[in-house]
């Protein structure tokens, strides 16, 4: 652990307790950059990866911060090589194995949203006995996206509403954003208000695409494996300097 990790394991003063986000997405970028940095393999970076993400949701516990949802491996990502996306499932699987008695003990919610009937069987039984460990925790709820693309999710929503249509279960008339927000694979979760996407890269790689609407964007230049609590809270500074109006105006704009 680092003197700034040590430093700020409590909210840093700087930081308002009332105005954090709810809920904070990262787009977890840069992990092969850091390792070929290093002359490592690429391997190396995502295991350093997944530390990372496990000191972020602790850093979100500890500061009073109520969601996090992590891009863990989009619909694209199968285009990788075989070699490096079977070793992603292998690690993933491993890690939630290991992890899960922390979790259950720290009173995380962990949740998985995406198409995960695509996912290998055995990592498909962790995910769902995960689930099931943790869905009466009450503590931070901790999303993860696993074979998850934006678009994906909002086209298998709009098949789930015209089956029901089809069905005579729906009139076009009852379908709003409300509705609409429940055929979702993140149904029943609060919007991010926060989004950050570490390495630098300024674009959304087809991530929540509905539900960043209103979100605020931090993007830095930092390789994700080196995205720590000092990191965090130059992005909750930022966060704190916004001004967030959802397309409204503030009360003293004339």
């Amino acid at each position: 652990m680092t003197a700034n990790q040590t430093t700020l394991k409590t909210l840093p003063a700087d930081l308002h307790p009332d105005y954090l986000p709810n809920h904070v997405a990262v787009i977890m970028d840069g992990n092969g950059r850091w390792a070929k940095q290093k002359g490592l393999p690429r391997r190396a970076g995502h295991k350093q990866g997944v530390d990372t993400l496990k000191s972020l949701l602790r850093c979100c516990k500890d500061w009073g911060i109520g969601a996090l949802t992590a891009y863990a491996f989009s619909t694209e990502n199968w285009s990788r090589p075989l070699e490096e996306v079977e070793f992603l499932m292998t690690l993933f699987e491993r890690v939630l194995r290991q992890e899960l008695n922390e979790l259950i003990q720290e009173q995380v919610q962990i949740r998985f949203v995406g198409n995960l009937t695509a996912l290998p069987q055995s990592l498909q039984n962790e995910i769902h006995h995960s689930m099931e460990a943790t869905r009466r925790n009450d503590g931070i709820k901790f999303t993860i996206a696993k074979n998850y693309g934006g678009r994906q999710e909002i086209v298998h929503a709009c098949h789930q509403i015209a089956e029901q249509v089809k069905n005579g279960l729906l009139g076009l008339d009852e379908i709003d954003v409300q509705l609409f927000e429940q055929y979702l694979y993140t149904a029943g979760n609060c919007d991010p208000d926060l989004l950050i996407r570490t390495s630098g890269e300024m674009r959304l790689s087809n991530f929540l695409l509905w539900q960043t609407a209103y979100a605020e964007l931090y993007v830095t230049d930092t390789l994700w494996p080196d995205f720590d609590r000092a990191e965090f809270h130059q992005a909750l500074q930022t966060y704190q300097q916004r001004d967030r109006r959802f397309g409204g105006l503030k009360s003293d704009t004339v």
